[in-house]
């Protein structure tokens, strides 16, 4: 059975991953996203696609969901595995999941928008969203442009680039508020570890003049509910005002 062009594309970014200049994207993304989940709390964590990266592997929620559209051995560090026939219908109730992780999911997606509708559905209120992707405003986009003119892109020709302010406005609307964002590899758009170690002293002096031109990203939002208050605070208040209530009667009694 022939493949939907997305997955063969988001397939082609998994191996991909496994080249030189994969392995610099990688290593920094897993040392970004080992450190936002770590302290993420709950019961239930899933990470759609590319099951060459174990994003949750920091993380130490109960259950963990790898939801992908096929089964691949590379799939094993991660022991349950949803298969969803579409990325935009996850087999999950409404409200059932505490965290979500799409690793350059939504710029290899038919429909990024409907993947990002269907996650919204899935977390709890208050759950956590962590998106990795590729930035467009960066050496890396400019490599990918220009690729696309001459037949010869740097990644998967199919992918398109989603730039965060753009991101963040598709988040916005769904009620969803970032909480940070983070940026990496400012080398340029090098095949070879050899190349990229060379210009690793960028990485530094970029984070710091101009750290919106990293060629990835990874963004963190909080799905926010309006009217949602804590239940603490409110036993508190309440309490306090039957308190001073009884105060009063007591006074008016012994007046009487």
């Amino acid at each position: 059975m022939d493949m939907p062009p997305s997955e063969k594309t988001i397939i082609a970014l998994g191996s991909w991953l496994d080249s030189e200049a994969g392995t610099y994207v990688r290593a920094w993304e897993q040392q970004c996203l080992d450190r936002l989940t770590a302290d993420i709390f709950g019961f239930n964590a899933m990470q759609i696609g590319l099951p060459q990266m174990n994003a949750l592997g920091a993380n130490r929620m109960p259950n963990k969901w790898l939801a992908d559209t096929h089964i691949d051995s590379a799939s094993e560090w991660i022991p349950s595995v949803a298969i969803a026939h579409d990325l935009g219908e996850l087999p999950f109730a409404s409200k059932s999941l505490d965290l979500v992780v799409l690793p350059h999911v939504l710029e290899f997606s038919r429909e990024p928008h409907q993947v990002l509708r269907e996650v919204e559905r899935v977390l709890r209120p208050e759950g956590h969203l962590i998106i990795c992707g590729f930035n467009p405003a960066s050496l890396w986009g400019v490599r990918q442009m220009a690729g696309r003119l001459v037949g010869s892109a740097f990644l998967p020709l199919d992918g398109e680039f989603i730039g965060m302010p753009r991101l963040k406005d598709w988040l916005k609307l769904l009620s969803m508020e970032v909480d940070h964002g983070h940026f990496g590899c400012y080398a340029p758009a090098c095949k070879t570890t050899q190349w990229l170690e060379r210009f690793s002293f960028l990485e530094k002096i970029s984070a710091q003049c101009w750290p919106y031109l990293g060629a990835v990203y990874i963004v963190h939002a909080i799905k926010r509910v309006k009217g949602v208050r804590l239940i603490g605070p409110a036993w508190r208040e309440q309490k306090a005002g039957v308190t001073q209530g009884v105060v009063v009667t007591n006074k008016v009694q012994k007046k009487i």
